[in-house]
Order: structure tokens, then sequence, then C-alpha cells
């Protein structure tokens, strides 16, 4: 059963009885329901009775129910309103529009707008590189979606997409300084969605690409990169594999063992799965065995799209052919970016000593982590609610300011690599241990190493292309 979730928060307003016992009982009742209660407000009160606000984390809407019944199950308590909090929180969306210059006179509207403006625009038209100084270009990124596969939901569409890509513009904001903003596509075909993002280019310093369908954003992704002068991203493949890899690293350490040694078995070949482990291999990684739905992908084998071609002419060196639960066995490290519930604790029991598990399914892993943990020596996965959460937002803000700030086009394995290093050196090594391999998301430091590893990349390859006799 999953555990109560600030994402299932309510707050129930309910009339009760003044007495001693009043806030007792409901406190009971809540605890009760399995429910976690995180806040008892009184709203109101008279010599008769109290109005109180109670707030509480819930499994899900069925348990949501079971705590308003519970607490009108009380005698003398009625439940006037339940409110989802996580629904209140995006009443009118959780992005808005703030001007950074102040119109205070007519001399500010002179300079901001017309007759002024027209300077400005004046110059950008004689060089157009003077749009990402003179304009919001230097530091906006624009978040595209077209809903084809948001998190686990499967395609939902754009309007449903919405709520995820302002958030995603909220986090690079709060953890980069990066002003983001909700590109949400209402169409899936590939050209014409290569044409939109070429089109709204000029007024944006760099592309994140968000929840599109694989293999479709394979070929997004490499064309606009090849036919846009702006940097563009697919987080859904390489910040999974950023973190991916930031963790591992420090796993590595743990158990004292070596990339170019550890065998791992990788549970899924889409997107993410295929950055994975190209990154894997581009930080020395030299014995990977990579699953799909029906088992290994054997070495050289016919495969549906040039991206499974790849890893079947780039993996599995010593031929194993079988099931991913053949796969595991003596293996050092298990990624899962895949499906829930496909290994049990008996499969982890069944690899090499210091194991690594990183179930990263969600919401459901691939395996349960209390029972990976009685085996495994490092257990992680993409949940908050388990110690090690994989999460990418350790890696676009900060990639994407790098970017920025380097104002170059080309996003390199040596960037990607870099950040992961950048990431995972956020833990002092007197402080790693199996619970803590990746740092937390709240850490003003990550964000500012990961853009520094990057401008440090992006500044190497600028000077081995002069070098080189090529225009950095």
């Amino acid at each position: 059963m999953a555990a109560p979730s600030p994402g299932y928060s309510i707050t129930l307003r309910v009339a009760a009885p003044a007495g001693l016992t009043a806030s007792s009982d409901l406190v009971r009742a809540v605890a009760e329901t399995g429910a976690v209660l995180t806040a008892l407000d009184v709203a109101d009160s008279t010599p008769h009775s109290l109005i109180v606000d109670v707030s509480c984390d819930t499994r899900d809407a069925a348990h949501a129910d079971e705590v308003a019944g519970a607490l009108g199950a009380l005698d003398g308590v009625d439940v006037h309103k339940v409110s989802d909090r996580t629904f209140l929180l995006h009443l009118g969306g959780k992005l808005e529009a703030v001007a950074k210059a102040p119109l205070r006179n007519r001399d500010d509207l002179s300079r901001a707008y017309t007759p002024g403006v027209a300077r400005v625009c004046q110059a950008i038209a004689a060089d157009r590189r003077d749009a990402r100084r003179l304009t919001i270009k230097r530091n906006t990124v624009a978040v595209v979606t077209d809903g084809s596969a948001v998190l686990g939901l499967g395609n939902i569409g754009p309007e449903a997409a919405m709520p995820v890509m302002e958030g995603k513009a909220v986090l690079f904001k709060q953890f980069a300084g990066v002003d983001a903003w909700p590109v949400a596509l209402d169409t899936q075909d590939t050209e014409e969605l290569i044409s939109i993002c070429k089109a709204i280019a000029p007024a944006y310093g760099g592309i994140n690409l968000e929840d599109i369908s694989a293999p479709r954003c394979f070929e997004i992704e490499a064309r606009l990169r090849e036919e846009l002068d702006i940097p563009v991203f697919h987080d859904d493949q390489h910040g999974t594999a950023i973190v991916t890899l930031a963790a591992l690293e420090n796993a590595l350490r743990v158990v004292g063992k070596r990339i170019e040694d550890a065998k791992i078995v990788v549970s899924g070949v889409g997107a993410a799965g295929h950055a994975i482990i190209r990154l894997l291999i581009a930080a020395g990684a030299e014995h990977i065995v990579a699953c799909g739905r029906y088992g290994a992908i054997e070495r050289g084998s016919e495969q549906s799209d040039e991206h499974r071609a790849w890893i079947a002419e780039n993996t599995n060196a010593d031929g194993f052919t079988g099931t991913l639960k053949g796969a595991v066995a003596g293996a050092d490290v298990f990624i899962g970016v895949s499906a829930p519930n496909l290994l049990d604790g008996d499969d982890i029991a069944a690899m090499n000593e210091g194991a690594i598990v990183f179930a990263m399914s969600n919401p459901d892993p691939e395996v349960d982590p209390v029972e990976a943990g009685r085996h495994a020596a490092v257990v992680a996965t993409g949940r908050s609610d388990f110690p090690n959460q994989i999460n990418n937002v350790l890696a676009f803000p900060g990639f994407f300011r790098g970017l920025l700030d380097a104002e170059t086009p080309d996003i390199t394995d040596a960037m990607l690599v870099g950040a992961a290093e950048a990431i995972a050196a956020c833990i002092p090594s007197d402080q790693l241990h199996a619970g803590y391999i990746v740092p937390s998301v709240f850490d003003p430091e990550v964000a500012e190493k990961v853009a520094e590893a990057v401008v440090e990349a992006a500044q190497a390859a600028d000077q081995v292309s002069s070098v080189e006799g090529v225009p950095a």
C-alpha cells in the first residue's frame, strides 16, 4: 500500500462542538484512517462551536473520501468542505509574466516602447546576434511538448500536459534563474512540430523538449540540433542520463567498484534507456546488457529503429541471450527505466555482492525498494518517499544555465559527463554513504556547479576547434 503523500494533501473545513476534547477527537479520527495530519487550525470559534481546518496527507482520492467520512461520523461534527491542496495550487496556473522594466512616467514609456524601442529594433535588424543581448532571448527557454508521453500517463494531449510544463518552468526559475515558458503544441506530426519549433526559435535562447514519445523524440531532437543555432535538450533522455550517471558514480564509490569493471543491466530501451546507455559508455562503462520487453538485446540483432540498432551494436559484447531476470543474475548494477514489478527480492539476491539497484519506473518501480534493500548494497528510485531519489531537477536547470552563459548551440558528451561529475561531487566524501548518493534537489550548490561544468566543457571545445583551425 502506498504511503500518504503531499501530492494528495487535503484540507477539510469542519464544524465541531466546543469542548476540551474537540481537537483531540479530530486528530484521533484522522490517525485511525492512516492519513498524516499536517495542520489543525481553528478558523472561527463561538461559545458552542468551532470551525476547524484539518490538513492532512492521504494516499489517493479514495483515501481522502475515507478521511472526510471518518470526521463526519463523529458526534456533532459536520464536514463543510474538502479542498484538494494540489488543485488549489494550480488554480490559474503556476506562472505569471512580471515586467523587469517599471513604467513610472512618460520617459520610461518612451524608452520601453515608442519611440525609443524602434532604435533597439533597428540595431537587431542590423545584427541579429544582438537579440541575445537586447531581448529575453538571453535568458529564456521554451519548454516544448506535444503531450504524447506525459509522466507515466501516456498520450494525454497538450492541454493536459500543461501543468507539467508549468512545473518545469517553475523549476528552471527556482533553481537556476532561467526564465522558461510552456509551449504545448496541438500536433503530433513530426515535421510540423519541427517546423513550429524552428519558427518560434528567434524568441528563445534554448529549447527543452519534454514528454514527446519515442522514437519520434530522437528525430525531432536531432533535426532541431542540426537546423537551429540554439541548444536543444531532451530532458527525458539527457537529464535522466546525467543524474543516473551521477548517482552511479557515487554508488560505485560506496561499494568500491569501477565503472569499467561493473556488469550493468539496463531495463528499458526507449528514450531514457538509450540516453543512459550512451552516457554510461561515454563515461567508460564496458559491460552493459540492455533489456527490452522480450529480454536482452542481442549484439548485431535486427531492430525496429536506428536507436535500438545502435544499442544492439554497442552493448552485450559477451552475447548474453535470455530474460531480464537471467541478465540480472551475477550483475553488479541494475538500472530500470521501464515498467513496474519486473523483479523481486530473489532476483536482487542473485546479483553480485555489493549490488547497486536503481529502480526508477514511476510511480511503481521495477522492484519493491524495500525488498531490494534486503539484498542490495545501494538502492535508488525515482520517488521522493525513498532515499536516493534520481530526479532530473538536479540536472536540467543548471545545465541550461551553463548553455545560456556559454552562448553555445552545441551539447556534447563532455558537457553531459561533466554535469554528472559535478552533481556527484556535491556530496563530500566524508558524507557519502549508501543512503546518500545524490544531493538534495534543494541544495543551492548543485545548479551552480552543473552550470560551471557545462561552461568549462564548452570553452574546452572552443579551444580545440580554434587549435584545429575550425572557427570557434
